[in-house]
């Protein structure tokens, strides 16, 4: 008799699992993985980040995974399937819009398994933790170095143009408010356009910061905002034959961008910590694994790093942006 009932209780089980009976299914199928969804760790930012979630996963002794969306919200919704299907622990994402993310927030929601975002925002759904960078600040930062420059060299009157990272991304929208919102304060009112990256490469910036130089003789500044698409816009200024008349500044931060800042090719970058917000990230994440309640909205300080102050803050540089990757 007993052995019957057993097999009908085991029999029950296995129809209930395949027809995915109850919302705490998901929850028992977890395994010791985290999963982070990146928008493309082709950009030095999102590797750096997705390197301090995987240190504090592997102390834990979890395992670590990065997916790649590509800038894709396609790729990015498979990508969260894929992870909720195999029952991940928890998932930390840099979402490739801020539009895309409650669509993940809510795969996730249904699954049962917690979700911290890192960077960029979401313009609605349930996350355990944001941790961010204070990016009108840290572009305004920016803007205040940039107009100071432009106003030294007498060329307040000239313009300044904009290669933005996408508008749709709170993050974005902040990084041009704090930058205009300095040089109006500076006395900077000329304006070269703006141009929004798509593909968020240097030859993309490359051609966006040629049309803007072409289009507007008096330039005399350009703030791209992020990496590795910073070098496109030296170069199309280079190929314009008006270096050293146009300033640059730039968000994020690159190896290849310390030369650039101690010899001015570049002015100013606003950099954020992206290996200290992975860390972070996966701090929060854990602190709610493991039965505790961690603040539902972190921000890491920007370093406004300039030619002048590059030596000082060359040290945590290294550590929280280039993630150890430099000596």
């Amino acid at each position: 008799m007993k052995r019957r009932t057993f097999v009908s209780l085991a029999a029950m089980a296995a129809v209930a699992a395949t027809l995915n009976f109850g919302a705490a299914a998901p929850a028992a199928a977890q395994s010791k993985e985290i999963v982070y969804l990146t928008p493309g760790l082709d950009l030095p930012f999102w590797r750096y980040l997705s390197k301090g979630v995987e240190k504090v996963a592997v102390e834990k002794g979890y395992g670590f995974q990065a997916l790649d969306s590509h800038n894709s919200a396609q790729d990015q919704l498979k990508n969260a399937q894929d992870a909720i299907a195999r029952g991940v622990a928890g998932i930390v994402i840099s979402p490739t819009d801020s539009s895309t993310a409650p669509s993940v927030l809510q795969l996730a929601k249904d699954a049962n398994i917690p979700v911290v975002i890192a960077d960029i925002g979401t313009n609605s759904g349930d996350f355990v933790s944001f941790i961010s960078s204070d990016n009108y600040e840290g572009a305004n930062g920016v803007g205040k170095a940039m107009a100071e420059m432009l106003t030294e060299k007498g060329w307040q009157d000239g313009s300044v143009g904009i290669v933005s990272i996408s508008q749709a991304r709170k993050n974005g929208q902040a990084r041009t408010k704090g930058f205009k919102d300095a040089l109006a304060a500076g006395g900077i009112t000329g304006d070269a356009g703006l141009q929004q990256m798509q593909s968020y490469t240097a030859d993309e910036t490359f051609k966006f910061s040629q049309d803007m130089l072409t289009a507007n003789p008096n330039m005399r500044g350009m703030f791209v905002q992020t990496d590795q698409p910073a070098i496109g816009a030296l170069r199309a200024i280079k190929a314009a034959r008006r270096t050293g008349e146009v300033l640059v500044a730039a968000f994020d931060g690159i190896p290849e961008f310390v030369p650039l800042l101690k010899s001015g090719e570049l002015v100013v970058s606003g950099m954020q910590q992206p290996y200290l917000m992975g860390v972070r990230s996966a701090e929060a994440m854990f602190t709610h694994l493991e039965g505790g309640t961690p603040e539902k909205e972190v921000t890491v300080p920007i370093l406004v790093v300039t030619s002048k102050n590059i030596d000082e803050l060359l040290p945590t540089v290294k550590e929280t942006v280039f993630a150890n990757e430099v000596q």
